[in-house]
């Protein structure tokens, strides 16, 4: 077992992970330009959990976020998802992959602003080829609290309804992972804990994976785990923490010039 995966904790066994890095790094150019945003991350998450990844401004969140979802590819390692080895897949079955078996959340929530709720909700489904299941798209509205918006359009929402209407399209077809963005960014402080709840229920109650970036302690402690990154390596976790010892973990990272990570 990898030094990380004793780290976070997590046993070994085939088949429980949703989300598995192994050996990833990223770097954007060459030379002594060469920025290294992913230092080598060996990292499993297991299914039906909810994780949240934090770390200081240019600690590799979004890079990790992009490697991990399929959207950038590492510079070396591996990635799987659900099982799948995604590294070098071709883009034409990449993209149909993350159609079907993946959903985003992100800050602006993305909704096409000429169809309804419910057609937003079916686009996967209908981009991947696929028939729309409108008894599917009834279900999740219904999970997120819009079964009576269905026929509205994005801009006859609130933000908070919004990013319900933007949950409801991730779960729709029953993915492996649901990566979220700094899903609650642009909410106000009570709807987004309403989004947080949406987000735990679906790992509680259906099952989903959830994968999170958010630069907010608060959102964190919705998380069974919290990785903290620093200078594109894991640097140390937390399971099950209330928002305080979150906000002090961050702390520390932030405000120390070097940070190497922790021991197990």
């Amino acid at each position: 077992m990898s030094s990380d995966r004793k780290k976070t904790g997590m046993p070994d066994v085939p088949g429980e992970w949703a989300v598995e890095l192994h050996g990833v790094t990223r770097r954007y150019g060459r030379g002594s330009t060469a920025v290294h945003a992913l230092r080598g991350i060996d990292l499993t998450l297991p299914r039906r959990s909810f994780t949240a990844v934090m770390g200081p401004s240019g600690s590799g969140k979004s890079t990790f976020l992009q490697c991990a979802a399929g959207l950038d590819r590492p510079t070396r390692g591996t990635v799987r998802l659900g099982g799948t080895d995604i590294t070098g897949m071709k883009e034409n079955k990449l993209t149909a992959l993350r159609r079907t078996r993946l959903g985003f959340v992100f800050q602006a929530f993305n909704l096409l602003p000429s169809l309804t709720v419910e057609q937003n909700v079916v686009l996967p489904t209908r981009l991947a080829g696929h028939r729309p299941d409108r008894r599917r798209a009834a279900e999740v509205l219904a999970q997120v609290g819009l079964a009576d918006k269905a026929r509205r359009r994005p801009g006859q929402l609130s933000g908070g309804q919004q990013q319900r209407v933007a949950i409801a399209r991730a779960l729709v077809t029953r993915p492996d992972v649901v990566f979220a963005d700094e899903p609650t960014g642009a909410l106000d402080t009570t709807t987004a804990a309403e989004i947080l709840a949406l987000l735990r229920d679906a790992v509680d109650t259906h099952g989903a994976t959830v994968v999170m970036v958010t630069h907010d302690p608060t959102a964190a402690a919705w998380a069974d785990r919290v990785l903290f990154l620093a200078d594109g390596e894991m640097a140390d976790h937390l399971d099950r923490a209330p928002a305080s010892t979150i906000a002090s973990r961050m702390t520390a990272l932030t405000t120390r010039p070097t940070y190497a990570p922790a021991a197990a």
